[in-house]
């Protein structure tokens, strides 16, 4: 992941997300658990210094409150990058879309109750706004993805990003997350580029 990150950058490419622990995921045994726990502890603390060093923004996407307190702290300190914006990287940890739908409804419940919705929440029709739905996900401010790439010969979404990938290309790959490389990526934007994108039957410019 930190070479990914690099090679990323490099090429110019400003935002990254990536999924690292789904809302599912505390399903696994109770040593594959703890074995991911003790991986996100030693990785944070090294992200933490990779951020400064880097003049990455970090933030974590999904509800970080179910892990224990000390990856907590870390996430916190981990997101104290945001004033950063050579790079702007999202890690998916207790994430999953359906949840971060219904948090975010429940927070939109909770405002419409106080009175403190934004006016502009509904058109003139009295529909409510995309621009005020998103502004209650997890990924609030940050770009919907143009490239999706799912490696180890996955194909389906996994309760992923469902609201913020309505339009963004998929690439599918049987290589193994562990062996993804540079060149693999690079076959991955080439075969992007080449595609020709259409956003409800109208090309994009």
């Amino acid at each position: 992941l930190e070479k990914m990150c690099d090679v990323i950058k490099d090429m110019g490419v400003k935002y990254l997300t990536v999924y690292a622990f789904s809302t599912e995921n505390w399903k696994r045994s109770r040593a594959e658990v703890e074995g991911l726990l003790k991986l996100f502890r030693q990785y944070l603390k090294r992200c933490i210094k990779k951020a400064h060093k880097n003049q990455m923004r970090v933030k974590i996407i999904g509800d970080p409150s179910a892990f224990p307190q000390d990856i907590q702290d870390s996430i916190h300190e981990l997101e104290e990058s945001k004033d950063y914006d050579h790079m702007y990287f999202q890690i998916a940890m207790n994430y999953g879309s359906r949840d971060e739908i219904l948090r975010g409804m429940t927070r939109m419940i909770e405002d419409v109750k106080n009175g403190t919705l934004a006016e502009n929440a509904f058109d003139e029709n009295g529909k409510l706004t995309e621009q005020c739905f998103e502004s209650y996900l997890d990924t609030a401010g940050i770009p919907d993805p143009d490239l999706l790439i799912r490696t180890s010969g996955e194909q389906r979404l996994s309760n992923y990003l469902m609201w913020q990938l309505a339009y963004t290309e998929f690439y599918f790959t049987e290589v193994p997350w562990p062996d993804f490389h540079e060149e693999e990526l690079r076959k991955a934007i080439e075969q992007y580029n080449n595609r020709d994108r259409r956003y409800g039957g109208v090309k994009e410019e």
